[in-house]
């Protein structure tokens, strides 16, 4: 049976122009109540209605100086996905003077009246990924436990902790999606699908490089950048300029050669021959690792070595691709509650 989204409360409609800043002004105090972290410090955020850096640059993730082109794409509504999750933490230890930093800046300095769904991960939003690599993530959970006891994080706290970051998100405005079994990136990418079905441009709020593979024309990231104490805008022109190739492609190259961070293995562990610069060379003839594995399955692709891994290793590879590639059909039909509030 498929999964329908659960609303943790209505959608609203979109408030005028700073309001939601200035309810944010007015609630503020609500998370200056004794802190959940395991330091117990005072998590308050600070707000002010100042627009930095000026949207037409920054904040559209191009310059002032616009082709026809460019312009049109730039007349596009904007619709922004907040991934809750990576904020509330500050490295591994959960905290809400983290939450709280971060989610003044973007409502002060990046999303001022734009409409903002706010995204949780689901309960056990692992588990289908983890069926298929056990490894998945693996490393998160032994650096948590390597944690000293007295810095941990209270279950009872945490879900204190939970529940306060949804009652101040309700209080700024922003409806939230949180869907059981699945991760906040897969819920994401389906939305994604549905708002530009609708025309709207996206922007995706999160520290978690698994959604460049989602960057386009009409889809950006903005970063929460810690050594800068500030958001800042990552879009397909950064992409290009970093990687050298288009986003498919780049999902490709983590398949071959692996995602440490995430505890999935690369191909350069059973043929340590087998790299970087081999895999950009096959990629950039063939486009993507499907299109590179059906032709290494009919004719020689590359050396013998590379032709015995694509080969040999071709479920493995396939199942990488499982597993890091975000999944866009979470359920069978998006809730129209989620899409058709926006003003």
């Amino acid at each position: 049976m498929a999964s329908h989204p659960q609303i943790q409360y209505a959608p609203f409609s979109l408030p005028p122009r700073n309001s939601r800043t200035q309810k944010v002004k007015t609630w503020k105090s609500l998370l200056s109540l004794p802190s959940l972290s395991h330091n117990q410090a005072t998590a308050t955020c600070k707000f002010n209605s100042t627009l930095y850096p000026p949207k037409n640059e920054i904040c559209d993730g191009e310059s002032t100086e616009k082709k026809s082109e460019d312009n049109k794409i730039s007349r596009k509504k904007r619709v922004f996905f907040l991934d809750v999750n990576p904020l509330c933490y500050k490295g591994n230890i959960p905290s809400l003077d983290s939450f709280a930093h971060w989610i003044s800046l973007f409502f002060s300095q990046v999303s001022l009246d734009d409409p903002v769904i706010a995204v949780f991960d689901g309960e056990n939003g692992n588990d289908y990924r983890r069926q298929l690599l056990p490894s998945y993530k693996a490393n998160r959970r032994k650096l948590s436990q390597q944690v000293p006891a007295s810095q941990r994080f209270p279950r009872s706290s945490f879900g204190r902790s939970h529940k306060l970051t949804l009652y101040f998100l309700q209080k700024c405005n922003v409806p939230v999606v949180k869907i059981e079994g699945h991760e906040a990136d897969d819920v994401v990418a389906t939305l994604i699908e549905q708002v530009l079905q609708r025309g709207y441009r996206v922007v995706i709020a999160s520290p978690d490089k698994d959604f460049k593979q989602l960057i386009s024309e009409d889809v950006q990231i903005v970063m929460p950048v810690p050594e800068l104490d500030r958001w800042s805008f990552y879009t397909l022109k950064h992409y290009i300029a970093q990687y050298s190739c288009d986003p498919q492609s780049d999902l490709s190259l983590r398949c071959i050669l692996g995602d440490e961070v995430d505890g999935v293995p690369g191909i350069q562990h059973f043929v340590p021959g087998f790299g970087r610069k081999t895999a950009l060379k096959l990629l950039k003839k063939h486009g993507s690792l499907d299109n590179l594995l059906s032709a290494a399955a009919v004719r020689t692709v590359g050396r013998q070595y590379a032709q015995e891994a694509l080969t040999n290793y071709a479920n493995f590879l396939r199942r990488n691709y499982e597993v890091l590639s975000l999944k866009k059909y979470v359920w069978s039909k998006c809730s129209p509650l989620v899409i058709l509030r926006f003003n």
